[in-house]
């Protein structure tokens, strides 16, 4: 197993060749990332990228009163900061820690030497930018189409999906402020799942004790997005230093 420190924590990172991560490593910078912490804000000049290896990072958009939904979650599966190689230094969304922990950050101007280079480091990256685009794009329909209690199971599911512990860190108010969804309707569907032995919830600490009962809860959109990115990357081969 990587130890929590290593950059091989991280998919992306850990799918580039002895070859090419070797010149790269010395670039990345290990930083921790505590609960509630802004990587970026709307129309802030971006100056890094984030690989995350045990944290979590939010993207969401927050309105003129307050009001805020998450586009899209971004764990040890991808990169924050997809706008400093996709033509821009800016981005219209925040990104705020979702869940505390570490991460390795590239200066811009690295990650966009590395990009333009080709090969390997631009087809993740591009592959990885569509499956957050999907992420994107499930996300907005299942917080039109869906139940808060549908809605509450993908996000665990995913969330579960990018890290080692089956325990989250993560109040009620803060949840639903993410779902875009009033705290009462993340209170009674937390209620129905706990109920039905699927989580425990304590103030700010929710466990998951059955994750299959959760999958018979979820909509489609969860498999959706866990099979894209699946799909995009079934044909990377992982470097043998991660062992």
């Amino acid at each position: 197993m990587p130890t929590p420190s290593s950059p091989s924590q991280n998919h992306l990172l850990a799918a580039l060749p002895t070859a090419d991560f070797e010149p790269l490593a010395a670039h990345l910078e290990r930083v921790h990332l505590p609960l509630g912490e802004m990587l970026y804000e709307p129309g802030g000049q971006m100056r890094h990228a984030y690989f995350p290896t045990t944290a979590i990072v939010s993207l969401h958009y927050v309105m003129a009163d307050g009001a805020s939904a998450e586009s899209a979650g971004v764990g040890n599966e991808g990169v924050v900061g997809i706008s400093l190689f996709m033509g821009g230094d800016t981005t219209s969304s925040s990104a705020v820690v979702q869940t505390a922990g570490d991460a390795y950050r590239l200066e811009r101007g690295r990650l966009l030497q590395e990009f333009q280079r080709g090969g390997l480091m631009q087809r993740l990256l591009l592959r990885y930018t569509q499956a957050l685009m999907t992420q994107m794009s499930h996300t907005a329909t299942c917080n039109r189409h869906h139940s808060v209690e549908q809605q509450l199971c993908r996000w665990l599911l995913l969330t579960l999906d990018r890290m080692a512990s089956n325990e989250l860190v993560m109040t009620q108010e803060l949840i639903a402020s993410m779902l875009g969804v009033r705290r009462e309707g993340i209170t009674e569907a937390a209620g129905r799942l706990q109920r039905a032995g699927f989580i425990s919830y304590r103030r700010g600490h929710i466990a998951v004790l059955d994750r299959a009962g959760l999958e018979t809860r979820v909509c489609e959109c969860y498999e959706v997005v866990k099979k894209e990115l699946s799909r995009l990357l079934s044909d990377v081969r992982y470097r043998q230093d991660t062992a």
